[in-house]
Parts: structure tokens; sequence; C-alpha cells
């Protein structure tokens, strides 16, 4: 009940990307449907029938996928201090999540259910006729146990893959190093603090020496390089040259950065912005998060071996889907692995060769968001890929696709990029509180603005080259074929 009150109250940007799902569900579970129709209609080619449902396994990934980015970016569900004063901890809006889009992909099933039946002319009496009547078993009866296990398959994969993935993480602990011991304070409390042996307070010198370190902590605050720190008028400390302890004089090779009258706004905030980015104000990634970079050897370990399961099948089995289609998972699952990776470069691109503003915050940006916003890449290169070879292959013969094929390709590359839509939208929304803070320290709008269109014009020219290099090693095998 509380699931189907937050689906009714939500916004209507959360409700399209609910129907967006829906409708991924209904196609998906109309490709399953058919699949069952061609296997009763043909009961002598069990290999072809087996092939159209291993076929299908691709919109039902897209599928999941897309329902799994659509709950991360649900507002209704995310943990508020009031629902956790109803009783609504992680655990219970989770679930919430997962009955939400467990509802949405069984609509989808519905209407992919009713469809099936109005075309085989169950509902009307009138079967429908074309090049996919084979796959419509018409007047054979439907198996009701069959019907309902395709039915359910993506309710309940899109379901426990929500549940799985928002399942609450705790973030990394880090390890005592050397010369370190715990603390123990009030009940509860735990840390990390230098281990002192027995009397080592009371020796000669000790209190001298922690003066001495009190004394180098209070001098280090006074230098040039930690004195750039924006402040609102837009200077810095070096610029009133002011130390640190409140003395007036000037440090040796330190530059006096005084505004004059005809400073424009921008340049005063872009001055107090670059100190800023360097001192870590932009988005940084989560401690817990893992290094968006380790993933890109394997990445291009399991894409070389996809892109040589595609040709090595093909060569033997003459061109058949089944050593196409293991290729392509393949080669689909390796770009994913390695979209993190090249996003984590793309950033660190940016900021090569003394970045200024802009670059500097597209790159730390990019960085962040690499783990999240780099699988959704990958599969969209994936995706365009697959097309790319599949258009190369077929060349002008492009009738032989079928409606159900071209149902299924549309399918699977509307989930992609809605996928990858839908994951800049949870990119946005994660990073809202960082781009008020730039706000507040004075970075002007339009700085803000060129980040972001350097950010959208960097990854199409890093992983455009990339889809097209793998499309045409992919399309090879084909054309030999």
């Amino acid at each position: 009940m509380l699931a189907l009150r937050l689906t009714r109250a939500a916004r209507p940007a959360v409700q399209l990307r609910r129907l967006l799902v829906v409708a991924a569900s209904a196609g998906t579970g109309f490709l399953l449907l058919c699949a069952l129709g061609h296997a009763l209609a043909h009961p002598a080619g069990a290999g072809g029938s087996a092939l159209r449902l291993a076929w299908c396994a691709a919109p039902l990934a897209a599928t999941v996928y897309l329902a799994l980015a659509v709950a991360r970016t649900d507002p209704g569900t995310r943990p508020r201090g009031g629902l956790f004063a109803a009783g609504l901890g992680p655990g219970r809006l989770r679930a919430v999540s997962a009955a939400t889009t467990a509802a949405s992909c069984a609509l989808g099933s519905l209407l992919a259910l009713l469809l099936f039946l109005l075309l085989r002319g169950d509902l009307t009496g009138r079967p429908a006729a074309g090049p996919a009547a084979g796959a419509l078993a018409v007047g054979l009866p439907l198996p009701l146990p069959a019907v309902l296990t395709l039915l359910a398959l993506v309710p309940a994969a899109a379901s426990a893959s929500v549940a799985l993935s928002l399942r609450p993480r705790e973030a990394a602990r880090t390890a005592p190093t050397a010369g370190t011991g715990r603390r123990y304070g009030r009940f509860g409390a735990y840390g990390l603090a230098a281990r002192e042996t027995f009397g080592a307070y009371g020796r000669f010198g000790a209190r001298r020496a922690t003066a001495r370190a009190a004394a180098s902590g209070r001098a280090g605050a006074g230098t040039p390089g930690a004195a750039t720190a924006a402040t609102p008028s837009g200077t810095t400390a070096a610029a009133s040259g002011q130390s640190g302890d409140g003395t007036s004089g000037h440090t040796p090779g330190a530059t006096a950065a005084i505004p004059t009258p005809g400073a424009t706004a921008t340049a005063l905030g872009e001055a107090a912005l670059v100190p800023a980015l360097a001192d870590g104000a932009a988005p940084v990634a989560s401690p817990g998060s893992r290094p968006a970079t380790g993933s890109l050897p394997w990445g291009v370990a399991v894409l070389a071996a996809g892109l040589a399961m595609e040709t090595t099948l093909a060569d033997r089995s003459g061109g058949t889907s089944a050593g196409v289609l293991s290729g392509w998972a393949l080669t689909a699952l390796g770009l994913a692995l390695a979209g993190p990776g090249l996003t984590h470069l793309c950033g660190r691109l940016l900021q090569a060769v003394r970045p200024g503003a802009v670059r500097l915050l597209a790159g730390r940006v990019l960085m962040a968001e690499a783990q999240r916003i780099g699988r959704p890449l990958g599969v969209v290169c994936a995706v365009a890929s697959a097309a790319y070879a599949a258009a190369s292959a077929h060349g002008a013969d492009a009738a032989s696709f079928g409606p159900l094929r071209t149902l299924g390709a549309v399918l699977v590359a509307g989930c992609a990029v809605a996928t990858l839509l839908t994951t800049a939208v949870e990119a946005k929304q994660a990073r809202a509180a960082a781009t008020a803070a730039l706000l507040r320290l004075g970075a002007p709008a339009g700085v803000l603005r060129g980040a972001a269109v350097l950010r959208a014009a960097v990854l199409p020219a890093v992983f455009g080259p990339l889809t097209l290099a793998v499309a045409q090693l992919a399309a090879l095998p084909l054309a030999r074929s």
C-alpha cells in the first residue's frame, strides 16, 4: 500500500521514467511470449526456438538495467528523518523500492499478454497476418504455467536486482597502521590514536617536542600555500599582505593579486574557484567506493576475449547466431567494465597541463562520477557497435531482420539510452550539494555551464572512436561468413 501511495504522489518526471520501465517490460514480455509461440507452432525446430529464447536475454538484461537505474533516482524511497521516525529505515525503503519496481514490471507484463492475445485473435476472433504470424501459435492452446513463468521473469529479475543493489553499505574503515592503537572513550566510540608507552609524557624533553610541533603547525598555517583560501570578496589572504598570525609582511615569491575597479565578477569568481577546487571543494568519490580504474584491465581483457570468441565461433560455425551472441555478450561485458576506467581517464586528461577553473571542475566531476556513469556509457558503446556491425553485415538486405528482431533491437537501444539519461539525472542529484557550495564560493554560473559542456564534449570524443573500432572488428567475421 505504501508503494502504491508513493507511486501516485510522485512527480511527472518520475512517472515518466516509470512508464519507460513499463514499456520496456511490455516489449520484453511480448518477445518472450513470441518465443513460446514459435516453439508451439514448430515442435520439430527445438533448436531454433531455444535460440530465439536465448536472444531474449539481451532485452531482459536491458530492461532490468533500466529498472535499476530508475529505482536509484526515485526520490520517494530515499532515507529521510521523518521516514526514520515512522519506522521506515533503509531495509524497509529498499523493500518499498523493490515492490514499486515489481509493480511497474508486472503492469508491463500484463500489457504484453494483452497484446499477444489480441494479435492471436483470442479476444477479437481475427488473428493478425504478416511475417510475425508464425510466432503467435494461432489456434493452438497456450500452456498457462509456461506463460506465467515467462511473464514473471522480468518483475522477479528487476525487483531482485533492485533489492540487492540498494542494500545499505558501510564505508570501508581504514586499517590501523604500525604505531597506532585503538582509542576507547565513551560507550560505543571508537577511533585510532597514537600509541604511547608508559611514562612517555614525563620523559625529559617530551613537553618541548610537543610545543615545537604545535608551533610548526601554526607557522604552516601562515604560509602562502595555506593562505590561498577564498574570501567572500574573491581575494586571497596573501593578496592582503597579512600572514597567518595577523602581522603584516610579504613572503618572498608571493604575488599580491589586488583586484582593480574594472575587474569583473567572473574573474573574481574564477580566482576564488581555483584554490577551492585544489582544496577539495569539488565533488570527489565517496571513501567507501572502489577505484574506477581498477576494472579497466579486466574490461580490456574481456573485450579482447569477446572479439576473439566471436571470430573463432563465426569461422567454425559459418556465422551462426550462437557464436555471434556469445561473442557480443562478452564484448558488451568488457565495454561495461572498461567504461568507468575510461571515464576516469577522461577526467585526468582534462586536468592535464595547467588547467583552469573550467577544466579543473569538469575533470574532478568526471573522476568523481566515473563509477556511476561509466558503465552506462560502456553499455551504450556496446549497443552502438553491435548495431553498426549488424547493419554492415546485412547491407541492403534490411528486410531480413523481421519485425521481432527490429523490436528487440529498438528495445535494447532505447533501454541503453534511457539508462544513460537516467544515470545522468542521478549524477546531477548527487552533486547538487557540491554545486550549491561552489556557488556560495563565488563560482559564476557560466563556469558551471562551461564545465558541463566540456564534460559532454570529451566523452564522445573518447568513446566514439572506441565504439567505431570495436564495431569494425566485430563486423569482420560476419562479413567473411
